[in-house]
Formats: C-alpha cells, sequence, structure tokens
C-alpha cells in the first residue's frame, strides 16, 4: 500500500525531521494532496484527498492519476501530464471530473506541479492539489436556469461572483467576493471600478493581470485563469484564482458580458510555499554535504549531483545529468589497475546495498585518480526499485598517510629495507611453502668487517651514510623478488626465493666482493670495511636444532673465524 508522507526516505535525520514537519502541514491541509511518480502512479494520498474521492488508504493502491480521471477528460488531462513530463511546462491547472469511489463523477480542480532538480529537464516527482468544485460547477450549470440559484450554490461553495457588463462598464459583486475581501455587503460599486480594484492588487502582480485580464474578457481558449494577491481592507493580501468566460455577444460576435467566479486559494498558496521552502532547504542540505552523493533512476541515469561529487568527478550536473552513472563514476582497482564494475549497477543488479571501503580509485575528467570509499544502495517505493544513490568520501589523504605508518612499521628508518618483523614475516611464509609445497630457499646471514672504526673514528652520521651505501650494494646484488632486511646495527639478511644452494652460495660471494669494493669517502678521509656472510639452505626442515636463522648465523660465525671476507655455507662448517 502506499506509504505515508513520513516513510519516504531521506539521505540524513535532519531531512527526516523536515518531512515529518512537512507531512503535518500536508496531512492538515483542507485541499486534496496526492505526491505521484513521473509515471502519474500514486505514492501518497493526505486525509483531505481520501475523504474527498472515497478512496480508502488500500483503495488506490496501484491507481495513477489518470485512472481517477473520469473516461471524458482522460485526453486532456493525459497531453497536460505529457507535456509536464516532457518539460515544456512546470506546472498546469485545469478542472476534470474525477471518479469518485462509489462510481460516481465528481467535478475538481487539478494543480500539477513537477518537483525538479537543478536541470528542470529531469524532473523527480509530482505534486498534486485537488480541490473539490463540485458545487462550483453544479452552480455554473444552475445560471441558464436561475440567477438566484447559482448565486446561492456559489456562496455555499465559498465562490465568489463577479459579472462584467462590457458595453456599460458596469460590474456586479456577489456578496460572497465582498466578504473575501473584506468589503461590506451593501457597499456600492464606484463608477471607476476597474482603477479602484487595480489598486488593490499587490505591485508584484499587476502587470500580469493588467496583462491577462482582456484575455479572460475575450474568452480565449488557452486562458485558465488569473492568480493574483489583492489587498484586503484590513490591509492584508489574500490569494485570488479567478475564472470567466464571456457569456453573451454582439450580432458581431463581440463578448458583451462575462461571467466569472473567484475563489481564495490563499491557503493552497501557503501550503505551496511551504513546500518550495522545504524543497530549497533539502537542497542546500544536500549541496552541504561534504560526501559526493549521487541520484540515479532504476537505469542507472543520473538525476541529481551534489556540489562534492561535481568537484570529484569533474563534471558539473548539467552535463552529467541524463547520462549513464557508469560514465562519470568510472572506477579501478588499485592493485591491478583493472577498471571495476560501477557500485550502482551492481546494487541495482542486486537490489541490495553496495559497500567499497579500500583500493579503489575514481579517475576524475582530468585524468587524476582519487582514492575513494563508497556505498550505494536502492530506493524504493511501492512498486518496488525506482532508482539508487551512490556516496563517496575521498580519502586519497588518510590512505596516503595509512601507506607511511604501514612503511615505518616495516621498515627500517636508515636505510629503507625491510626491519626485522617484516623480514621474520617473510622468512616464516618462505619455511611454509619449503615445507608444504616442496621447494627450496636460501638465507644470507650478513655481517660487516671493520664497520666499527669506521663509527668510532669518524661519527655515527659517517656510518649512518656508510650503512646507506651497503643497503644499496645488497640490494642491487639480488633479484627483484628477493628480500634484504636489516636486522641489526651492522647485520643483514637476504632471503633468496626460489634458489638453490649453489645459486645462493653466487649470491653471497658477489655481495662479499661488492662491499670489500666500497671505497667510502667522509671528511677527506677513505675507509674500507669487508662482510663475512653465513649460508643456511630453506628446505623441508631445518639441518640442526638451531633452526634455519641459527645455522645461518652459525654459518657467519665460522666465516669470520676463518679469516673473514668470505661467505660459508652451513652445511660446510
Amino acid at each position: 500500500m502506499p506509504e505515508p508522507l513520513t516513510k519516504f526516505r531521506s539521505p540524513s535525520p535532519s531531512l527526516d525531521r523536515n518531512k515529518s514537519i512537512l507531512a503535518k502541514i500536508v496531512d492538515n491541509a483542507a485541499i486534496g494532496m496526492v505526491i505521484a511518480g513521473m509515471d502519474g502512479h500514486l505514492r501518497y494520498g493526505n486525509r483531505a484527498f481520501i475523504e474527498m474521492l472515497g478512496y480508502g488508504a488500500e483503495a488506490y493502491q496501484g491507481l495513477s492519476i489518470l485512472d481517477l480521471v473520469h473516461e471524458d477528460d482522460t485526453g486532456a488531462a493525459r497531453l497536460q501530464l505529457d507535456r509536464l513530463t516532457r518539460g515544456e511546462v512546470d506546472d498546469y491547472r485545469a478542472e476534470h471530473r474525477f471518479r469518485h469511489a462509489d462510481g460516481s463523477a465528481l467535478w475538481v480542480t487539478v494543480a500539477v506541479s513537477a518537483l525538479r532538480p537543478e536541470d528542470p529537464q529531469e524532473p523527480l516527482y509530482l505534486i498534486v492539489q485537488i480541490t473539490n468544485i463540485e458545487l462550483q460547477k453544479r452552480a455554473e450549470e444552475a445560471l441558464a436556469y436561475s440567477e438566484s440559484r447559482w448565486n446561492f450554490a456559489l456562496e455555499s461553495a465559498g465562490q465568489g461572483v463577479w459579472d462584467h457588463d462590457i458595453v456599460n462598464d458596469t460590474m456586479f459583486y456577489s456578496r460572497m467576493w465582498r466578504i473575501m475581501r473584506g468589503i461590506p455587503p451593501d457597499e456600492a460599486v464606484p463608477q471607476d471600478h476597474l482603477p479602484e480594484w487595480l489598486s488593490r492588487i499587490h505591485p508584484d502582480d499587476l502587470a500580469h493581470v493588467t496583462t491577462n485580464m482582456r484575455r479572460q474578457d475575450e474568452g480565449k481558449d488557452d486562458f485558465e485563469g488569473l492568480e493574483y494577491r489583492e489587498r484586503r481592507r484590513d490591509g492584508s493580501y489574500v490569494w485570488i484564482l479567478s475564472r470567466g468566460k464571456p457569456v453573451e455577444w454582439d450580432a458581431e460576435g463581440n463578448p458583451i458580458r462575462t461571467l466569472g467566479t473567484d475563489t481564495d486559494i490563499t491557503r493552497l498558496k501557503t501550503i505551496e510555499a511551504e513546500l518550495a521552502a522545504e524543497k530549497e532547504r533539502l537542497r542546500i542540505t544536500l549541496e552541504a554535504i561534504g560526501d559526493g552523493m549521487i541520484s540515479t533512476d532504476a537505469l542507472g541515469n543520473i538525476l541529481f549531483m551534489n556540489a562534492s561529487a561535481q568537484a570529484l568527478t569533474g563534471y558539473s550536473a548539467a552535463e552529467a545529468t541524463g547520462r549513464s552513472v557508469r560514465e562519470i563514476f568510472a572506477i579501478r582497482n588499485e592493485m591491478t589497475g583493472l577498471v571495476e564494475e560501477c557500485p550502482v549497477a551492481v546494487c541495482l543488479a542486486q537490489d541490495g546495498p553496495v559497500h567499497i571501503e579500500d583500493d579503489m580509485v575514481l579517475v576524475g575528467r582530468d585524468g587524476i585518480g582519487r582514492d575513494i570509499r563508497c556505498s550505494s544502495a536502492p530506493v524504493r517505493d511501492n512498486r518496488g526499485v525506482i532508482g539508487a544513490v551512490l556516496v563517496f568520501q575521498d580519502v586519497t589523504h588518510s590512505r596516503a598517510l595509512q601507506r607511511q605508518l604501514t612503511h615505518s612499521a616495516n621498515h627500517d628508518d636508515l636505510t629503507g629495507l625491510p626491519n626485522r618483523a617484516a623480514f621474520d614475516r617473510a622468512l616464516n611464509g618462505a619455511i611454509a611453502t619449503a615445507r608444504d609445497g616442496n621447494r627450496q630457499h636460501g638465507l644470507l646471514y650478513i655481517d660487516l668487517d671493520r664497520f666499527k672504526p669506521v663509527n668510532d673514528t669518524a661519527g655515527h652520521a659517517a656510518g649512518d651514510a656508510l650503512l646507506k651505501q651497503v643497503a644499496q650494494t645488497i640490494r642491487g646484488c639480488c633479484r627483484s623478488h628477493d628480500i634484504a632486511a636489516r636486522v641489526g646495527g651492522d647485520e643483514f639478511t637476504v632471503l633468496l626465493q626460489d634458489s638453490l644452494a649453489a645459486s645462493a652460495k653466487t649470491t653471497a660471494d658477489k655481495i662479499v666482493r661488492a662491499i670489500t669494493a666500497l671505497a667510502f669517502s667522509w671528511a677527506g678521509q677513505t675507509y674500507r670495511i669487508g662482510a663475512s656472510i653465513g649460508i643456511a639452505t630453506i628446505g623441508a626442515g631445518p639441518a640442526s636444532p638451531l633452526g634455519f636463522m641459527g645455522e645461518a648465523d652459525a654459518a657467519c660465525y665460522a666465516a669470520k673465524a676463518g679469516g673473514r671476507g668470505i661467505a660459508i655455507a652451513f652445511r660446510d662448517i
């Protein structure tokens, strides 16, 4: 069944509170208020609408606006609605016969407005205001039989009547016409009635009235009535809807008498203003949200983008509206570089929310990639999914900081090589693959020779500079997938992935030669150091109770005892 207005979802609690206020205004309105989709299907009707047409809350489920219109008026109503949905007009007013729940016809005034996003070509939904004018219509029909009968009927309906004798330029105003303006019922109509009437018109409406009043006197077919504000005797203004048409013509076909009715639509205008203000508050709130926000229809075509979304994607709302969200919101996987499916398309296909937290890059119109976190959720009404909302955040700065922290936690600050903790994790992984996957790896333990004199003589700054050179030298002697790490003051390790014992010995000898060849200069003094390396083979299990690191360390100790500047495998000691 159609949901009450307060059940319509909004992006934030503050918007929901605003909608609750709006719901109270609309639910207590004296005129019928209906919210419909752009296909005309009803989503919500207030109490005045239900009471007016006799449809219960479940009875109008699945109905469209055209279903309510009498079959003789359906063609005209469909034409006007089509013009509205195509964006040719922003609103229209008309009189139609509606079908009451008991099957009878009921004359109503229909005012339909399209609520649209910033681009007026893309409507969101329709607001339909329905006023019962059955009594007015009956009174108009009675005009042909008895002036007293139609005057009484119109007064009963709260309609003021005016009668313009064009030939003699005289006016008749009914009692109700005078009451709504605060004019005494027995006050005479002045001879200069036109200037006197125009003097009461609100200055902002005067040009519109003077431009269109002749069209009303002439009975133009495309003229639907005048809406304007008129000053009452107490100084306040009343909104008037004036409808009239010629009822007598001369021999040449010129109108000589025009009859019309005036209706007080102040309450309706007040509701319209409140709705417009509410819509503006919603728009401002959405624009003020720091996260990017895009809403789409059921096909994934963009209906709305806030300012943050425009800034992050590089597309203005005018450029993006109506286009597929895939074209505007293009993301790729940070790790693989591959283009990822748009989250809106996924949530529409799965009919459920989609959350993407990590490793996604939004490629803007300028080609710049931004790390993002995003989520998409379907938007539903009583008929099912009617669109989706995409919310996304630029987390480039926070992810860069996170990468820096992760790097610092796993790397040696001085040399940039992995630290002891990171190397231990890599070693454990290699041991697991050797045990379970029948693979073999090499492990080198490197201890620098004659490094302490450099530190003691030239100072710690020199020692740090030398360690950086040594780290670069060791890294340069290894393959790209090998892992070199600093595990102590002047101690380094290397994990040689998928390396046989002979290959590990070759790499170790290469490192010894490269470090021995270093000529480190500092403050005019040249220093030379060396390296002793112990080699262990990582297989299904260690060769001794020492474990793989213990074997490499023992082999390194043997290399130092054997004269330094050499590489020795554990199996050879």
